[in-house]
């Protein structure tokens, strides 16, 4: 059964502000509502395992939601991070450290990781997908060039791998493309798919 078949009479509510997640979403031609509630807390404690770290805070990020939640509506949130150099990247604060952390992914290959909660009712399913990057060595010319123009303050790890950075500085990719743009949409597609059997 198609998926969308699948959710009639169901809503899906994406709980995220990300232009990009929501382009992503529409794009596997499921309808859905955008929910935005207050900015929430996104730390996560210290020694919690780094591939974990997304899993978690998508659950962190629904719980605002839950007690709202209407009976046929299934929310989806989740959470993007870089794992280089054995530390987390998340977005930059401002124009240095968005230098900084570009300057610690040029010439390496690091690891985007994106967490995803799906809840309905008092059900929940997490998963997570990795790709890894592989940036070549970049001049900071190119790296004030990008932060410049594009001001990738709201996107883990100073960069968003579909904008000039991706085409100039991007060797490969080991994984899912849509995943570094912040949602795994293939493997969302087929964890949904079986958490509507599951239900």
């Amino acid at each position: 059964m198609l998926l969308k078949d699948a959710l009639k009479g169901k809503t899906l509510i994406l709980a995220s502000k990300s232009p990009r997640r929501q382009q992503l979403l529409g794009e596997l031609g499921l309808p859905f509502e955008v929910r935005i509630s207050e900015e929430g807390d996104e730390t996560f404690p210290a020694d919690l395992p780094f591939e974990q770290i997304p899993e978690y805070l998508a659950i962190k990020k629904a719980e605002p939601y839950k007690h709202s939640l209407k009976p046929n509506e299934i929310l989806i949130t989740s959470d993007t991070i870089v794992w280089a150099n054995s530390k987390v990247l998340g977005k930059p604060v401002d124009r240095q450290e968005a230098l900084e952390m570009l300057g610690q992914l040029s010439g390496i290959k690091h690891s985007v990781i994106t967490g995803v909660a799906l809840v309905y009712g008092d059900e929940v399913r997490t998963f997570s997908a990795v790709t890894e990057v592989f940036f070549r060595p970049l001049a900071m010319d190119e790296i004030e060039y990008y932060v410049d123009n594009y001001k990738p303050y709201d996107k883990a790890g100073a960069y968003g791998i579909q904008e000039w950075i991706g085409y100039a500085a991007v060797e490969r990719i080991e994984g899912s493309y849509f995943n570094v743009m912040g949602l795994p949409v293939q493997r969302l597609y087929t964890e949904l798919s079986a958490f509507l059997r599951d239900v």
